[in-house]
């Protein structure tokens, strides 16, 4: 990339954040408010750019159409495929992508492990709140009130003798899971599986997905799963979001 690109490109990330003035771009790139004038005007004409009337810049009506476009482009699944699969390749264990749509929370996808056990889920079906790993991992990062609106209907059943079955219990697992930005499932749906799970971000930062590692039990423990797995299972995540147009 040449370093006249380069510069734009850090340009627009800067403004994006918030408007900025020629000085605060220039001391931002490290040249000469010149320098970074002579960007500006370059980005502005091209619409990807605009001067506001205090002399501030910000971005481009132009540069927001393109990247409606660019969204319209790429779907979530589309995007988290070729990662999910390198995970579940590099890792030996089943892979889930769940996406909230709506007032419902999905399988969008799943990747089985190719020589291990295939566990039950299927894409496009409802995800389990008050058991899936996936579930929390949405819930968590949601705005309390639209977390509490989508709970409504569930029953917290028992499946097994982890399940959390109390409404105020699966709160604090949700405040828990919040505090260290990954969730759990410590065999509350099926005794003999386990999985962690991490969010997924959009342009905008919000949480719209998570992604997940299942493992059978006797491949691999819940502590196993976090030490051994998280860290991987957290950069793919990230690298999902940031296809997505996150930026931390």
């Amino acid at each position: 990339m040449s370093q006249t690109v380069r510069r734009a490109v850090d340009i627009l990330e800067f403004v994006a954040r918030a408007p900025r003035t020629q000085t605060e771009v220039g001391a931002h790139l490290g040249v000469h408010r010149s320098t970074a004038l002579r960007l500006l005007e370059s980005l502005t004409e091209g619409g990807l750019a605009r001067r506001l009337p205090d002399g501030r810049y910000a971005v481009g009506h132009r540069l927001a159409g393109l990247a409606q476009l660019a969204l319209e482009q790429f779907g979530l699944r589309d995007i988290a495929s070729p990662h999910l699969r390198a995970l579940g390749e590099r890792r030996g264990h089943t892979v889930h992508l769940a996406a909230l749509e709506g007032d419902r929370i999905v399988y969008a996808d799943k990747i089985d492990p190719v020589d291990g056990v295939r566990l039950y889920a299927e894409i496009g079906r409802p995800v389990r709140l008050h058991t899936a790993g996936v579930a929390k991992a949405i819930l968590a990062h949601l705005p309390r009130e639209r977390a509490e609106l989508l709970l409504v209907d569930c029953d917290f059943a028992p499946r097994t003798a982890t399940t959390l079955t109390d409404p105020d219990a699966y709160r604090a697992a949700l405040d828990a899971t919040r505090a260290r930005g990954w969730a759990v499932d410590d065999g509350e749906y099926e005794d003999y599986v386990n999985c962690v799970a991490v969010p997924v971000r959009d342009h905008g930062g919000e949480v719209v997905a998570a992604v997940s590692v299942t493992a059978l039990k006797a491949r691999a423990d819940l502590d196993a799963l976090v030490r051994d797995v998280l860290p991987d299972l957290l950069t793919t995540a990230e690298t999902i979001s940031e296809e997505l147009g996150w930026r931390a």
